[in-house]
Parts: structure tokens; C-alpha cells; sequence
């Protein structure tokens, strides 16, 4: 299948150092650099403006594939898209892509699953994702900005 105009541009934009998540539909929606699942939680905020849109993010495990499907999203590039994401999308008929299929997304210090892929593992239903992730956003640790 052939890439949208919207896919390639989002693409193009996360290649843009520091940038961690692009949507596009026509023009430009949404760029972030923040890091893990706040971009995805942050883009929600546009609403029906991400129907039909196309995003490329950094990491995509199924807790932002999911976020992704509520939002209407079409196209999904991830450089690295763990293999529950893909399944996930591929049960929505989301397009996806990816540079790396991984088995799990691990967390920060690389000794485990991350913590917003344990929140949503046991839900099914992607309109169920974003509370269960705020939830688990909220309960951890806030980390130090880096200097």
C-alpha cells in the first residue's frame, strides 16, 4: 500500500530532532517532544480534528495504539511498535508501519514492561484506555526535568 501525503509529512516531522509525535491531516495538527505517553494523552485534546489523520510517533505499544483508535487516527507510523500495537490496529483497520516490531515496549530503566503497558494489558476496549492511563500517569513518580 502506498503512503498518504499525511503519513509522509508526519514522518518527516518526527525525523526532526528532539520531536517525539507528528499528526497530520491536510496541514500540520500536532508535534510534541515531550517523552512515553503524554504526547498521545496531550493530542486527545483536538478531538474530532484527529479523525482521518495520520501520526508518527517514536513508540508504540498498544497504550498509545489504543489512544490512537479512540481518536480516530487512520495512519500509524512507529519507529518502534510493539507487537500488541499491531495487533491492536490491525483488529481497528488502522494503517500501520514501523521500523521496528518488538515483542514489548520495556520501561525507562530497560528491567521490565512499561508501566502504561501493564495499565491497559487486561483491556480490550479502546475507549477504556485513556481513564485507566491517567490513572496510572497519576499514581507514579513525577520525574525530574533534565537540565
Amino acid at each position: 500500500m502506498t503512503e498518504s501525503m499525511d503519513i509522509k509529512k508526519a514522518k518527516k516531522l518526527l525525523s526532526v530532532p528532539g520531536t517525539t509525535l507528528a499528526v497530520c491531516r491536510g496541514g500540520v495538527l500536532f508535534v510534541s517532544q515531550k517523552s512515553g505517553i503524554a504526547p498521545a494523552l496531550d493530542c486527545l485534546s483536538l478531538g474530532d480534528a484527529l479523525h482521518g489523520s495520520a501520526a508518527a510517533d517514536k513508540i508504540i505499544g498498544k497504550a498509545a495504539a489504543m489512544l490512537f483508535i479512540s481518536a480516530g487516527v487512520r495512519e500509524l507510523y512507529g519507529e518502534v511498535m510493539s507487537l500488541a500495537a499491531a495487533a491492536m490496529l490491525d483488529k481497528y483497520g488502522v494503517v500501520r508501519s514501523h521500523t521496528i516490531l518488538t515483542e514489548v515496549i520495556v520501561n525507562r530503566k530497560g528491567d521490565g514492561i512499561c508501566p502504561m503497558e501493564e495499565a491497559v494489558m487486561d483491556i480490550s476496549d479502546p475507549s477504556k484506555a485513556e481513564a485507566a492511563l491517567r490513572k496510572k500517569l497519576a499514581s507514579l513518580p513525577q520525574r525530574k526535568p533534565q537540565t
